[in-house]
């Protein structure tokens, strides 16, 4: 049986590479705003080493990146999307990281964040994955929530927001699913305009094999799952 959550009226991904966006939940972001949802994206480094060219800079690849990123966002209808820009393979668990994605919950005021799963314990997972996922999760709550903490947003006329869930993709257990068949194919489309990454074809079938896995699991043709968390109201 599909165990589902609604739909909300706006929702936030943060995001540690150019295309795990699209990779994690491509679909159910392709769906709800079809349906009426605003979503906004943060997308955390540059993805500037992402790749096994010795003939690519860091600094070129990071432009291309960007430029994929922002054609794969239309694709999908994405609102806005931030670029923090911070050096791929970089991230720290520190104040400055924590406070922009609060200061984005802020601005924002997403009724769902979704982001990478920090805990997966069965396989190997990019650091700056793991530092997303839980960095994420501390933003949501209790630092978005709670005024004094980065009280200096108070004077950019940013208040606290309380963020009603989280949703990790990723995660070895999911606990919810959304139904993509609709939109499976608009996933794979906006996964294709990573070009850099996945140009020739092998991620989109990878996407695409999960999804249909997802899918089994949920008693749907094509899906993606999440571990829930709820946060105190």
């Amino acid at each position: 049986m599909l165990k589902t959550i609604d739909r909300p009226e706006s929702a936030l991904v943060i995001i540690p590479h150019p295309d795990d966006g699209e990779g994690g939940c491509g679909g159910t972001i392709a769906k709800w705003i079809s349906e009426g949802t605003k979503v906004y994206y943060i997308l955390c480094t540059d993805g500037s080493r992402g790749t096994s060219d010795l003939n690519m800079s860091p600094d070129r690849l990071a432009e291309i990146r960007r430029g994929e990123q922002e054609s794969a966002a239309q694709t999908l209808g994405v609102s806005e999307v931030v670029y923090l820009a911070h050096p791929d393979g970089e991230l720290e668990d520190s104040r400055e990281f924590r406070g922009e994605l609060v200061r984005g919950i802020r601005r924002f005021h997403p009724d769902i964040v979704l982001t990478t799963e920090p805990y997966r314990f069965g396989g190997h997972q990019h650091r700056d994955h793991r530092i997303t996922g839980q960095v994420a999760l501390d933003a949501c709550f209790p630092y978005a929530r709670d005024p004094f903490h980065f009280a200096e947003h108070l004077g950019d006329g940013l208040l606290p927001h309380k963020v009603g869930t989280i949703l990790f993709w990723g995660s070895a257990e999911p606990e919810v699913f959304v139904d993509i068949t609709q939109t499976i194919e608009q996933k794979i489309e906006a996964l294709r305009k990573h070009d850099s990454q996945v140009g020739d074809g092998r991620a989109g079938r990878f996407f695409n094999q999960r999804a249909q896995q997802l899918g089994e699991m949920a008693g749907v043709l094509y899906a993606e799952g999440f571990r829930r968390i709820d946060f105190r109201r």
